[in-house]
């Protein structure tokens, strides 16, 4: 367990001793798939063969026939799923219309940056018909074509923008600066893309498109949007201050318990100073929770030495999703010059840390444990998803795979040996090496991850009283020989009770009014 020296001994116990309710076996339960294929859970049947093929690789055997009949099958499977008019994956099948129709991969490619094309559009009318631009001028014709405009833009009514646009310029009665604006608005590639947008959205298949998005997320900007996006807020804060409370626990019993020791203090949203030397590129810039331990004071100003980094989650996905970020923040962190004292903001203020104690973090995936924690409140799925929503997706989203899932939609039945190139390419291709070594990335994160009633209850346990016999293995949730049953895909969301949600909101909303 990687700490850093002279560790509080309780510290360390602590962190051995929670239970790791969110845990897998380091190897997939083999029943699921290995004799026999489950048409009905494609995705665990891929997950388990995945994984037994990168053990045989790792062995230096070559993977066996079965093996690549098993993923074939398997995938074929998956993509039959996917394509279900009900209970089919929404996601996929917009992918898979992207793929076969231009028209809706013109729309993919310019709804990617509308907002930054919005955005470049109402500067250039708001400089010219910004409504307290008009208060100032002469009420005449021009003057309500300009509110015209102004309104034109709020309503995203492109073509009939551009059209009063060329009005205003055929009139020859606007100033030299306002004329210069027109100009620049029409000659715009931004609004060019913006009436091709529109104009796409009248095409069938751009419409399915778009219903098939909007199955999966209400569209940005909309009132469901905006609520759909609170809520999530509001439940990420309700974690993180529930996550806030069980570290300052912590701290509270590591100073009691050794009074004559440093003392330890736990700050949050500890944001990364640019003065870090590391590459910043996606990697995490703030953490959300830090357990601190009182170093020696440097030049009489307080310093302290990091113990303990925790990022919290409220689904067990979302540390998946968020490891590989993870890891380049560490990078980062280590990257700092020993002899250095770098300032933080965080929620309670500024701290210094030393220099020393950032490169000592650990960077490697093994030496993580004791150092960095996940925490959520999320319930333990009692049988896991053994595939990640990441290497799914890349399977299915494959060009092989959509050529293949265009043939089955159309009312063919392909050959499942077009779906080898994509076994092949798993065995060789680096792009493809996330995916065989998926099963090991959600071992690891989830090797990381407790829940925070977990880890309360470890702390108010204290120091475990010595058993006789057998010592009980601590740190998991289940025997070290018990096997993850295979589950089929399932997908949701947590929802918390209204009446919990409005009680944390009620709670950081005092704790905003009385922050100095």
């Amino acid at each position: 367990m990687s700490l850093p020296s002279n560790p509080h001994p309780l510290l360390a116990d602590t962190l051995h001793r929670v239970v790791r309710r969110y845990r897998l076996p380091a190897t997939p339960d083999t029943q699921a798939g290995a004799e026999s294929l489950q048409p009905a859970d494609p995705a665990t049947t891929l997950a388990i063969t995945i994984e037994q093929t990168r053990t045989s690789i790792a062995c230096g055997t070559a993977p066996s026939p079965g093996q690549q009949h098993r993923f074939t099958h398997a995938l074929a499977d998956l993509i039959h799923e996917a394509l279900l008019p009900i209970g089919g994956d929404a996601a996929f099948q917009a992918i898979l219309l992207r793929h076969q129709a231009p028209q809706v991969q013109e729309y993919a490619s310019l709804s990617a940056q509308i907002d930054q094309d919005r955005r470049s559009i109402h500067a250039i009318v708001n400089a010219i018909a910004h409504p307290a631009k008009l208060e100032r001028r002469q009420a005449d014709a021009q003057r309500d074509q300009l509110a015209r405009l102004h309104a034109l833009k709020d309503a995203a009514d492109w073509s009939a923008l551009a059209d009063t646009a060329r009005q205003l310029v055929d009139s020859g009665a606007l100033d030299t600066r306002a004329a210069q604006g027109l100009a620049r608005l029409l000659a715009s590639a931004e609004l060019d893309r913006l009436q091709r947008l529109a104009a796409l959205g009248s095409d069938i298949e751009v419409q399915q498109y778009q219903a098939l998005l909007d199955r999966q997320a209400p569209r940005s900007g909309t009132d469901a949007a905006i609520a759909q996006g609170s809520a999530a807020q509001l439940r990420g804060a309700c974690v993180e201050t529930k996550a806030a409370q069980v570290l300052d626990a912590l701290a509270e019993v590591l100073n009691k318990t050794a009074p004559a020791q440093p003392p330890y203090r736990v700050v949050t949203s500890m944001r990364v100073p640019a003065a870090m030397p590391g590459s910043t590129d996606r990697a995490k810039s703030e953490w959300d929770a830090v357990l601190l331990r009182q170093a020696a004071p440097i030049d009489g100003k307080p310093c302290w030495d990091v113990c303990l980094l925790v990022e919290v989650k409220a689904s067990i996905d979302a540390a998946t999703t968020d490891f590989a970020r993870l890891l380049r923040g560490l990078q980062l962190l280590a990257s700092a010059d020993r002899d250095t004292v770098y300032t933080f903001a965080t929620h309670q203020g500024e701290v210094s840390l030393h220099g020393a104690s950032l490169a000592d973090l650990p960077t490697e995936v093994s030496e993580l444990p004791g150092t960095v924690l996940y925490c959520s409140d999320a319930p333990a799925d009692t049988r896991p998803r053994l595939l990640s929503a990441a290497s799914r997706m890349q399977l299915l989203a494959s060009d092989t795979s959509l050529e293949y899932a265009g043939k089955v939609a159309s009312g063919q039945t392909p050959d499942l040996r077009d779906l080898e190139p994509v076994w092949h390419a798993l065995l060789a291709s680096p792009r493809w090496r996330a995916v065989l070594d998926q099963y090991q990335g959600l071992y690891k994160v989830r090797s990381l991850m407790v829940h925070l009633d977990d880890l309360s209850a470890a702390i108010a346990d204290g120091p475990p009283a010595p058993e006789s016999g057998e010592p009980k293995d601590a740190g998991t949730s289940r025997p070290r020989g018990e096997r993850v049953q295979a589950t089929p895909r399932t997908s949701g969301t947590i929802v918390n009770d209204d009446a919990t949600l409005e009680r944390c909101a009620d709670e950081l909303g005092a704790r905003a009014a009385h922050k100095p």
